[in-house]
């Protein structure tokens, strides 16, 4: 069982890193972001493991590629919601005077 969350979460960081660097974070965190898949991986692979009564096993190629969608769900979300939030204007340096 421990092995099968183990896996969800590292499909769900893994998921969550690459799509970071593909994305136009409009200057939020990616941290935010590969947490919010590795969650949402957790959550999906969980229900997908709940409703199929699968259980869970090491290293399940199904619940595995479920997990892979709820990560990519998530972030999709997650981004969504977030892009609405987060201020478009460049920074500006403080200096010194």
């Amino acid at each position: 069982m421990l092995l099968g969350l183990v896996g969800w979460v590292a499909v769900g960081l893994i998921i969550g890193f690459i799509v970071s660097k593909f994305l136009d974070l409009h200057g939020d965190d990616p941290n935010l972001g590969i947490g919010v898949a590795a969650a949402s991986a957790i959550i999906v692979a969980g229900a997908y493991s709940w409703l199929s009564g699968a259980g869970v096993s090491a290293w399940n190629v199904w619940s595995l590629l479920f997990a892979a969608i709820g990560a990519v769900a998530g972030l999709v979300v997650w981004h969504g919601i977030r892009s609405r939030y987060v201020s478009r204007t460049p920074h500006t340096r403080r200096r010194s005077y």
